[in-house]
């Protein structure tokens, strides 16, 4: 039982820092497109500068967050192969497993 509560965990983790990836996609899309007009409508050079600070800083989360992914997947994989060598089966394991394929599509699709 502690270990399905374990890999249910693993799971939230997982699912939280897929989410924080995604927002940070956004943040930078959202803040490059800021950016751009900035400079097509002649903004003031200094706040240029910060924008363009504040797209550097979104820009820099990014690898950040899919390391941490990228270790919260194999945490949760490493757990999901303990479980499924002990025979486990229930909600908790098909939830994981389908946060495990959503990720590699993702690594998949972004290493393409």
């Amino acid at each position: 039982m502690e270990t399905l509560k374990t890999l249910k965990i693993k799971t939230g983790t997982c699912k939280r820092v897929l989410k924080e990836l995604h927002s940070y996609d956004k943040e930078v899309d959202r803040e490059a497109a800021k950016t751009a007009a900035m400079k097509e409508n002649g903004a003031d050079p200094y706040d240029l500068k910060q924008q363009e600070n504040v797209l550097a800083e979104s820009r820099m989360m990014i690898p950040d967050c899919r390391k941490r992914l990228e270790a919260a997947l194999g945490d949760l994989q490493g757990m999901l192969a303990q479980l499924e060598e002990s025979g486990e089966d229930g909600e908790e394991i098909r939830d994981a497993k389908s946060i495990v394929k959503e990720v590699e599509a993702l690594f998949e699709t972004s290493s393409s």
